[in-house]
């Protein structure tokens, strides 16, 4: 897997809070990579229909309709994400082996099975779900914070 779905799920993620237009720039920074890289995973976005682009010098950049329910396996498949994937492969299939011939046939499908299930799951993931979480955890660290504030305090006393 590369980091193409991160940085689109991210990005997603960020034009959903924002509901408004963002440049590549703020994107980026926020992102914390560089505008390049966001305007071409931007780019596999638009293609496959998940964000809008704006015209404009000023007023330019991408958008994402807050109505619309996008889920992670859309921007995975966008992406073109592989979630389980070898560059290798054992054995050979020119072997007399029934193992050597047949192992890089048969883990090919089981990375097959391992990346449908993942799709599979994303698919029920929201990038709405995906920002409550994120809030939710910010909210439980701050009050986490508070209490342990609270309890030092106590322990001075």
């Amino acid at each position: 897997m590369n980091s193409d779905f991160i940085v689109g799920l991210h990005a997603m993620v960020y034009l959903h809070h924002k509901g408004a237009t963002q440049r590549s720039e703020e994107l980026a920074d926020n992102i914390c990579t560089n505008s390049g890289r966001v305007r071409r995973v931007m780019a596999r976005l638009k293609k496959a229909g998940l964000v809008e682009t704006r015209e404009g010098r000023f007023t330019g950049g991408y958008s994402y309709e807050k109505t619309r329910t996008v889920t992670l396996g859309e921007i995975s498949r966008a992406m073109g994400t592989q979630f389980a994937d070898a560059g290798w492969r054992s054995g050979d299939v020119r072997k007399d082996c029934k193992v050597a011939c047949g192992m890089g046939g048969y883990v090919d499908g089981l990375y097959d099975e391992l990346n449908r299930r993942c799709n599979d799951y994303l698919d029920t993931i929201t990038v709405a779900d995906v920002e409550r979480y994120l809030f939710k955890e910010k909210e439980r660290r701050t009050a986490d914070e508070h209490k342990r504030t609270r309890d030092n305090e106590d322990e001075g006393k």
